[in-house]
């Protein structure tokens, strides 16, 4: 049987649809604004280190937990950071956003490093709960001269080549040795977030 393709075009249609909806102007914009937009939303998930640890861990729990966690979990933390960008570009507030950013890169991290293997629905609801406060954050920082749809489908497409490598890194659980790598990059993750948690480094 086939295995699934991990990365569908969903999440790009699903942040297309909502920030299309909250920004009626978007048409408006120039061809160069367009690309400023998706250079901004690419880029954003990639200056940010506990952005980077948190989706990396994502795709490295997906790899532990095989199929079909491998491809559903970094297809759910897409989709659903797409609606946390929508409720930031709306403005609309969470809480600790920053704080459960850092927790995410914590707990996934652990999750790596233990090999905690819970059931799929949880895994999915854990890096769904996540990904709202990514996608907020992301919304938020929305640069007031993007277009909210290119900058929408870039820090998907940035998001999920962030997924690919945690699984590229997986891919070495097919050796025993692999298994200790894995696991002590989990470690390292859990210590990045610990040290945003603990604000010892600045985001």
């Amino acid at each position: 049987m086939k295995p699934p393709r991990p990365f569908s075009i969903a999440p790009a249609v699903v942040a297309t649809a909502l920030l299309l909806l909250l920004q009626g102007n978007a048409s408006a914009h120039s061809t160069a604004g367009n690309i400023g937009g998706f250079v901004s939303g690419f880029g954003h998930p990639l200056t940010g280190l506990d952005h980077i640890v948190a989706m990396v861990a994502v795709g490295l729990w997906g790899a532990y937990l095989r199929a079909p966690a491998m491809w559903l979990l970094p297809v759910v933390f897409p989709v659903v950071m797409a609606f946390g960008g929508a409720l930031g570009v709306l403005h609309v507030p969470l809480p600790a956003v920053e704080t459960c950013i850092a927790l995410s890169g914590l707990l996934l991290g652990l999750a790596v490093a233990f090999a905690v293997r819970p059931p799929l629905w949880v895994a999915a609801a854990i890096v769904g709960f996540f990904a709202i406060f990514h996608g907020h954050a992301h919304g938020t920082e929305l640069p007031n001269s993007a277009n909210a749809m290119t900058y929408a489908i870039g820090f998907v497409i940035a998001t999920g080549l962030l997924h690919l490598s945690g699984i590229a890194l997986g891919l070495l659980l097919r050796w025993p040795w692999g298994h200790v790598v894995v696991r002590l990059s989990g470690a390292a993750i859990a210590v990045i977030g610990c040290l945003f948690l603990t604000g010892t480094i600045k985001a």
